[in-house]
């Protein structure tokens, strides 16, 4: 069978191209330049790449030329290119289209654990309205015209070699870097807001598993998460036993910490992580399609910052 993976050599591609290959699949990995996945698997030697971006105008043509059974799109962050994907797939002989969506189409949480079926939801920026309109949409196509769409939710896509979000909810290093010299941080709040960093490997697997148990996939839409989630005071109190210190955590109220965080961009990233602080459950995918993530939340933490050790990010004396 011919899989076409869209958006192939970043976070979750790395892992997903080569569980395609190994497992016989003809494989496409389409990118925009001839970037490197993150980690190294000899198995991309048997992938066919494309270089060509989605806003060009050959990208539509291209997909379809190819006809495939399975598209995989891990790069669409706009309704009107799920509208224009789907068309152009019409007549073609695809079997299953793979949706990445994201945890931030839910929106912030009433209840909990959020409910991976839900249609009411109230995505907070443009990134996560957008997700959950195409999301709708392919519900809506799957129910009306049998277009076999699958949705997925991933949490925190984290890892060794890129950037995770950190104990206050943002990319700084800052936190990391004054934990790692045993320095006292603050958190905003009581620091009982939720993050949902999950290994890019066990959200590839996601995808690879909706592959192989389509039947019970389609129509579907699963969040790829860790089986547990953590708290920012959790967070930042593992880093302190990671480093070897003892724990130095203060609170301050959400406008005072953003004085002290003192960079408005970073306030804002923190802001939308800790709004929609939730427990996106994986029982679905377990029961439905087999997941069984490799990783837990604080493991693949502990692998990401030992990544920023190894490159020099963070200094350890």
């Amino acid at each position: 069978m011919k899989a076409v993976v869209i958006g192939a050599a970043g976070h979750i591609g790395t892992y997903l191209v080569p569980m395609l290959v190994k497992a016989g699949f003809e494989t496409t990995a389409v990118t925009r330049t001839m970037s490197e996945p993150y980690e190294y698997d000899p198995a991309w030697n048997r992938a066919e790449r494309i270089l060509i971006d989605r806003g060009d105008p050959g990208f539509l043509p291209m997909l379809r030329e190819k006809d495939p059974d399975i598209v995989i799109d891990l790069v669409n962050f706009d309704i009107e290119d799920t509208k224009k994907t789907v068309e152009a797939l019409r007549g073609t002989r695809l079997s299953h289209y793979l949706y990445c969506s994201s945890c931030w189409a839910h929106g912030m949480a009433e209840t909990i654990p959020f409910d991976p079926d839900s249609i009411c939801k109230e995505p907070l920026d443009p990134y996560g309205k957008d997700k959950y309109a195409s999301e709708m949409f392919l519900k809506d196509e799957f129910r009306r015209n049998g277009f076999p769409a699958t949705i997925v939710m991933p949490g925190q896509i984290s890892g060794p070699g890129w950037t995770i979000i950190g104990p206050w909810g943002n990319t700084s290093l800052r936190p990391i870097q004054t934990i790692a010299e045993g320095g006292e941080i603050a958190l905003p709040n009581f620091g009982q807001e939720i993050l949902h960093h999950v290994h890019g490997y066990d959200v590839a697997q996601v995808f690879f598993q909706a592959v192989t148990h389509r039947g019970q996939a389609l129509g579907e839409s699963f969040d790829a998460e860790a089986a547990t989630h953590v708290t920012l005071y959790g967070y930042a109190k593992h880093l302190y036993e990671y480093f070897g210190h003892e724990p130095k955590i203060r609170f301050m109220p959400w406008p005072e910490w953003c004085e002290y965080e003192g960079n408005p961009t970073e306030c804002s990233a923190t802001y939308y992580h800790i709004a929609r602080s939730g427990v996106f459950p994986i029982e679905k995918a377990q029961r439905l399609i087999g997941y069984k993530p490799k990783y837990t939340c604080l493991e693949t933490i502990d692998l990401a910052v030992k990544s920023y050790i190894d490159r020099g990010l963070i200094k350890v004396k």
